[in-house]
């Protein structure tokens, strides 16, 4: 059964001459048993003309309501009478109807319809003595199944049109889907890329001061040169260990192996990090202020980098003897961010660009970290010299 239905749907304008032949024979079978009709001639080629309506219904609507429309008027015309081909007249008010196409043709097709029958019963009247009230109620009734079938075409061309609205808003959310996907993708391989160049920007630092440091002290302090070595070890584990965790998340299929990755830093390591950077020779003041408690994770990382990037910063901008300060301030509603050095100071044009010096996006970065947790940074020279960054953190979303 379904692949006769699925060959119906393949094959329509084969079916519709199954159909016009169907109509033609029947029609020629009540010719024959008329033989007194007059003119046969007319009777014969109304008939074929209109089984080419049922033939072609589909593939020329429009053409074939005209036809049909003649058709009616030869028939008024020349006293040919209704009979079994007329039945193509219903067939082509359905079909336009349930097309879609200009609307010219299904309003004519239901105003002819529905003259149809009252113009049938002024040129051909009921036989005998029939009251006027009879005769109107058999033309209403004459003209039911012709406004029928041009609502039932109508609400075809309706549901089809509803259809095709339902599919078309599935494929436009498809591909917004599939465009948020990409976003949200290309949002994570940005975090990643703030997230190892504040790795690698740090860590790397680190390493190279401690490295010459040691090569500085080789000879006259091995035991000085023992310990750098040996921060240049464990900074540089820590650096892997990050760039594997962060590496990892590209990765298909390695989400569920998350457990052999260090997890996020937060503000409670920022006080190791601080130690990190005053082992690589930079004078640090770490000053924590209020009641120290759990953040949300986005903001105790977002405070992390921040201060990790600034005393980047403070090494490479900040020139010789330089010193910097730290300042956590814990109030009721958010986290305040105070990180000041008394050196050289980035470059001007590095803050007028935005935080894009050529080399690097370290003040781009932390701009979209504070606007990803809806608080505010501010970042500049200081007065008397040195470079000053400031943030707030809200604990809540910004609405």
């Amino acid at each position: 059964m379904q692949r006769l239905y699925d060959f119906i749907r393949s094959h329509p304008t084969g079916v519709d001459v199954f159909w016009a032949v169907v109509l033609l024979g029947f029609s020629g079978l009540w010719i024959g048993s008329m033989p007194a009709l007059e003119p046969t001639v007319g009777y014969v080629v109304v008939a074929v003309l209109f089984s080419l309506v049922v033939a072609l219904r589909r593939r020329a609507p429009e053409r074939m309501l005209l036809l049909a429309v003649a058709l009616g008027l030869v028939q008024l015309a020349f006293d040919i009478e209704t009979f079994m081909a007329d039945f193509a007249m219903l067939v082509v008010i359905f079909t336009v109807a349930a097309h879609d196409g200009p609307r010219w043709a299904s309003r004519l097709a239901l105003v002819g319809g529905l003259c149809a029958a009252p113009l049938s019963q002024l040129r051909w009247p009921l036989e005998g003595t029939v009251s006027v009230p009879a005769q109107v109620f058999f033309t209403v009734i004459m003209a039911v199944p012709f406004a029928l079938a041009w609502v039932l075409g109508d609400s075809l061309r309706t549901r089809r049109a509803y259809f095709a609205q339902l599919e078309e808003k599935a494929s436009r959310l498809e591909r917004e889907r599939e465009a948020q996907a990409k976003v949200a993708v290309a949002a994570e391989r940005a975090r990643i890329a703030r997230e190892l160049h504040d790795v690698v920007a740090h860590n790397v630092s680190v390493m190279v001061v401690q490295a010459d440091g040691a090569a500085y002290v080789m000879d006259t302090s091995p035991e000085t040169a023992k310990q750098a070595l040996e921060t240049i070890s464990t900074t540089g584990r820590q650096a892997l260990a990050e760039m594997r965790r962060l590496l990892g998340i590209l990765r298909t299929g390695e989400h569920r192996e998350a457990g052999e990755y260090v997890p996020q830093p937060d503000v409670e390591q920022i006080e190791e990090l601080v130690e990190q950077v005053r082992g690589a020779g930079l004078t640090v003041d770490l000053t924590v202020e209020g009641t120290p408690r759990e953040l949300p994770t986005g903001v105790g990382l977002t405070a992390y980098r921040i201060v990790q990037e600034a005393l980047t910063n403070t090494r490479k901008h900040g020139g010789p003897d330089v010193g910097a300060s730290v300042r956590l301030v814990y109030f009721d509603d958010g986290l305040g961010l105070l990180v000041e050095d008394d050196g050289r100071g980035a470059p001007q044009e590095m803050y007028e660009d935005g935080g894009a010096d050529g080399r690097g996006h370290g003040l781009i970065g932390m701009r979209e970290r504070v606007g990803m947790v809806g608080g505010t940074l501010d970042a500049g020279p200081r007065p008397g010299g040195g470079f000053r960054i400031s943030a707030l953190l809200p604990l809540k979303p910004a609405h």
